[in-house]
């Protein structure tokens, strides 16, 4: 059975970014961790055994990191194309 696997886009103290980060790393859950320009500061994807076990993490975890001034969350569905998705092999044949 697949993870529960979401995006979870923080903003963050200006001053507090590097620690954030540094802190984000240490959790098990968190699967990646990305600094970005935009509308937020750091990008993570953090997977869980379900959907319980993710609002837990939440909570307890990231939301506690000081700097963290707040979240928006993208549970991911489905993946498409990148490293998660699975590889589907098929089978062709032609006939003459």
């Amino acid at each position: 059975m697949s993870r529960f696997l979401a995006s979870v886009n923080i903003f963050a103290d200006k001053n507090q970014i590097d620690q954030v980060i540094s802190d984000l790393r240490k959790l098990d859950n968190i699967e990646e961790v990305y600094e970005v320009a935009g509308e937020y500061d750091i990008v993570t994807f953090v997977s869980a055994a379900n959907m319980e076990e993710f609002r837990q993490m939440m909570h307890r975890q990231i939301m506690k990191i000081r700097g963290v001034k707040s979240t928006i969350i993208t549970i991911i569905l489905q993946p498409h194309k990148g490293r998660r998705c699975q590889q589907k092999t098929t089978t062709t044949s032609t006939t003459s």
